[in-house]
């Protein structure tokens, strides 16, 4: 009841008011059954912003951080998240990507949308990066569809670091869905999910029409970090 309170009432009218979102290729949403949608994640905004634009309920598996915020700011974002019945995911290690893909599995089980970001973490940069294969594992499971979605300008309004929104448009734009039937019963071979993923993740490059860095986003954001402190370099000059 509470997600669709913010989508039509609270939340979902001022985030059209405020970034006058473009959509486009809503149709190669499925309208009924299970679906996975696969994005780009280049602002916090993102987490709201398709909600708001889907027809149908969809739920994304957020990283715990989200849910174990201290101080005010920390308990209105937990408390968001949980009312508006999103999955808390632990990304510390291998089991903990296991039970993520359980609870992701579970949704798709119940003929709903599940949205997840393939790269693991939001862009620092606006850079699209390698996808873990977690998406593929799900995918070929569940035997479900793969929407990839792009989304521009998101960055631009809210990078990382930036509490309050610009004030600017952004797009939305969906791609037709990929079908991975072919590779059915083969979910435990390596080769196979890196090649779904990158699948995925270069269909949504397609529609985003971002440079790539075939690294992890994680991996690239902990070498910068290094070289930022005293003794381990000169720091990397900011982004124009």
């Amino acid at each position: 009841m509470f997600y669709y309170l913010l989508k039509y009432v609270f939340l979902g009218p001022v985030l059209r008011l405020v970034f006058r979102p473009r959509i486009e290729g809503l149709e190669h949403v499925p309208a009924s059954g299970p679906a996975i949608v696969a994005g780009n994640h280049l602002s916090f905004s993102d987490h709201f912003l398709m909600p708001a634009i889907l027809k149908r309920r969809i739920t994304f598996l957020a990283k715990a951080e989200y849910f174990t915020g201290s101080g005010v700011k920390g308990r209105l974002t937990a408390s968001f998240f949980r009312s508006a019945g999103q999955i808390p995911v632990d990304r510390s290690g291998k089991e903990a990507g296991q039970a993520a893909i359980r609870e992701g599995l579970g949704v798709l089980s119940k003929g709903e949308l599940l949205g997840i970001y393939p790269e693991g973490t939001r862009s620092h940069d606006g850079r699209l990066y390698k996808g873990k294969v977690g998406v593929a594992v799900m995918a070929l499971r569940a035997g479900v569809p793969v929407v990839p979605c792009a989304m521009i300008g998101t960055f631009e309004a809210q990078p990382p670091g930036r509490l309050v929104p610009r004030i600017r448009p952004v797009t939305i734009r969906f791609g037709e869905p990929l079908d991975f039937s072919r590779y059915a019963g083969l979910e435990n071979e390596k080769a196979v999910l890196r090649a779904v993923t990158d699948e995925i993740i270069y269909a949504i490059l397609a529609l985003s029409g971002q440079e790539y860095v075939d690294e992890y986003a994680a991996v690239v954001k902990e070498r910068q970090t290094a070289q930022r402190k005293p003794g381990r370099g000169l720091p990397r000059a900011p982004l124009a």
